[in-house]
């Protein structure tokens, strides 16, 4: 059994908890690859040569599995989502189909057992994913819809569907989920994660922590938070008693000195795809020292 990584930050496990957050797959796609769009989910064994590559280079305080890039690079390959919808184009549908093929959620529970395999316990296991909400809007504008086609409904109607996707995989010892909101969504509101319900109560079921990341310029109310296990936004955004991860995307990527987090709070990183490595591995050495 994984150990749930809000049992791992820095509020409950001390010297030895999660510090500094990577999302680093756009830019150790990149790196590696040769663009940030490559897709390296063709079988288990050629996703885990990339990863291990990418984890033995940042050596990141959480493995990350992108759920929502395993989906869109298998779309890709098949053509894409809106040949396969005909004259169905409702928000919710288009997500059903996004994510009901076996193929790709075979893919997912192969390639989650050759990482847990690499990481052998000593890096806790989350998978990112978009928000049912995100992921949802997402689906639909792959499909020719408009942002305004959703509805509260629609995104229970996601979380269901995102729940069942992650129970294709609740056999194993992941330490739990991100949740990503739409960096562009505007409408977010403050009552958007109640329809995620089902979703965190699939995690809870297995044990697994669940994290939302939010929107650069969101203002969430502390009571809108229920049910998670931490928040992730940039400074300012957040004044609850959750375990809070500042995003400091944007001052990473400026190269910008960075103060040291407040007392109980982690840093969370993505790297920006474009970024120098030389640059990315003396950022990573002078975050480590602040959170150290």
């Amino acid at each position: 059994m994984s150990t749930p990584f809000a049992e791992l930050l820095p509020r409950s496990a001390g010297s030895s908890a999660i510090r500094v957050w990577l999302k680093s797959s756009a830019y150790t796609k990149r790196l590696l690859l040769g663009a940030d769009d490559a897709d390296p989910w063709g079988s288990a064994a050629g996703f885990l040569a990339y990863f291990s590559q990418a984890h033995g280079l940042l050596k990141p305080d959480v493995a990350v599995i992108e759920v929502g890039d395993l989906f869109e690079a298998w779309s890709r390959r098949e053509g894409g989502l809106e040949a396969r919808l005909g004259s169905r184009r409702r928000p919710a549908t288009a997500l059903r189909k996004l994510l009901e093929p076996a193929a790709p959620k075979a893919v997912l529970a192969e390639v989650v057992e050759a990482v847990l395999a690499h990481l052998r316990g000593q890096t806790p296991l989350v998978l990112a994913m978009p928000s049912p909400r995100a992921w949802l809007m997402h689906a639909n504008r792959l499909a020719g819809g408009a942002d305004e086609d959703l509805d509260p409904d629609a995104i229970e109607d996601a979380a269901m569907y995102v729940a069942d996707l992650i129970r294709s995989v609740s056999t194993f010892p992941i330490s739990g989920l991100l949740l990503e909101e739409q960096t562009d969504d505007r409408d977010l509101g403050t009552a958007f994660v109640e329809p995620y319900r089902s979703v965190i109560n699939v995690a809870r079921h297995y044990r697994w922590s669940v994290a939302l990341r939010l929107p650069a310029f969101t203002q969430v109310p502390a009571e809108a938070m229920a049910g998670l296990d931490a928040v992730i936004a940039e400074a300012g955004s957040y004044d609850g008693s959750l375990p809070f991860g500042s995003d400091i995307s944007a001052a990473f990527a400026a190269g910008q000195t960075i103060a040291p987090p407040p007392t109980g709070q982690f840093q969370f990183v993505e790297i920006a795809p474009g970024l120098r490595p030389e640059a990315v591995l003396e950022m990573l050495v002078r975050l480590r020292a602040l959170s150290a």
